[in-house]
C-alpha cells in the first residue's frame, strides 16, 4: 500500500497575525495608524505580536510663559533629563520639540540618546503662548518619518495645557503619555481632558 503523503501542519505555517483567530487586534493603535484613510491590512496592529526592534521617544516640551512663571518648566527639564537618561541606558532614540512664544522648534533631531547633563537643558528658555496644535503636528510628522519597520514611536507631552486648543490624537504615535505640570490653587485640568480625549494616561508632575 502506498504510504500517504504527510500533510503539512497548518499550525506551523507562517501566517499573518490577521489569519490567526487567537490574535486580538489592538484597535486604538489600529485606528490611529488608519487616520482618515480607509481601513487596510497594513494599518492593523495586534496585541503582543509585533517585534519591536527600536523605540523613539519624541518629547514635546511646553515652554510657554505659564510654565516659566510657576516653575513648571524647571521641573519639566528635570523630568526630561530623567527620561533621556533612561533611554540612554536602554539604547533607545530620542527627539525634543519645544513650543512657546517663539513658535515650534526642533531642539534635538532624532538620535541615539546620550549621557547628557543639566548643562544641555539649562539654556532652554520660555515665554509667550502655547502653540499646541502646531507642536503636535510637527511631532506627528517626525514620528511618521522615523517610525515603522518594527520601531515604536512614543510621544511624551510635557505641559500645563493652559490652552483652549483640543487637538486630535497624533496618528503616528504608538504610545502617548501626557505629563501634567499644571499647578496653583485654580487648575483647569485641561491636560487630563486631553488625555481622556486621546484615551491615554495622564501623569501628574505638579510637585
Amino acid at each position: 500500500m502506498r504510504a500517504q503523503r504527510a500533510q503539512p501542519d497548518s499550525n506551523k505555517r507562517s501566517r499573518h497575525p490577521a489569519e490567526n483567530p487567537s490574535t486580538s487586534v489592538d484597535w486604538p493603535r489600529t485606528l490611529a495608524m488608519r487616520g482618515a484613510e480607509a481601513l487596510a491590512l497594513e494599518h492593523l496592529r495586534f496585541h503582543g505580536k509585533e517585534l519591536v526592534t527600536g523605540r523613539l521617544h519624541c518629547v514635546l516640551l511646553d515652554c510657554s510663559s505659564s510654565m516659566v512663571t510657576t516653575g513648571a518648566l524647571a521641573r519639566a527639564k528635570g523630568v526630561l533629563l530623567d527620561l533621556f537618561r533612561e533611554a540612554y541606558l536602554r539604547r533607545e532614540h530620542v527627539a525634543l520639540i519645544c513650543f512657546g512664544g517663539e513658535g515650534v522648534q526642533l531642539r534635538l533631531a532624532p538620535c541615539k540618546a546620550g549621557a547628557w547633563n543639566d548643562d544641555w537643558v539649562a539654556p532652554i528658555g520660555g515665554g509667550g503662548g502655547t502653540p499646541l496644535v502646531e507642536a503636535l503636528r510637527r511631532a506627528d510628522e517626525l514620528l511618521a518619518v522615523h517610525g515603522g519597520g518594527g520601531s515604536e514611536g512614543w510621544l511624551w507631552l510635557m505641559s500645563d495645557a493652559r490652552t483652549r486648543e483640543l487637538p486630535k490624537r497624533p496618528a503616528h504615535a504608538d504610545a502617548i503619555r501626557v505629563l501634567d505640570f499644571e499647578s496653583g490653587r485654580v487648575r483647569l485640568q485641561r491636560a487630563q481632558m486631553l488625555a481622556d480625549a486621546w484615551d491615554v494616561p495622564c501623569l501628574p508632575c505638579n510637585g
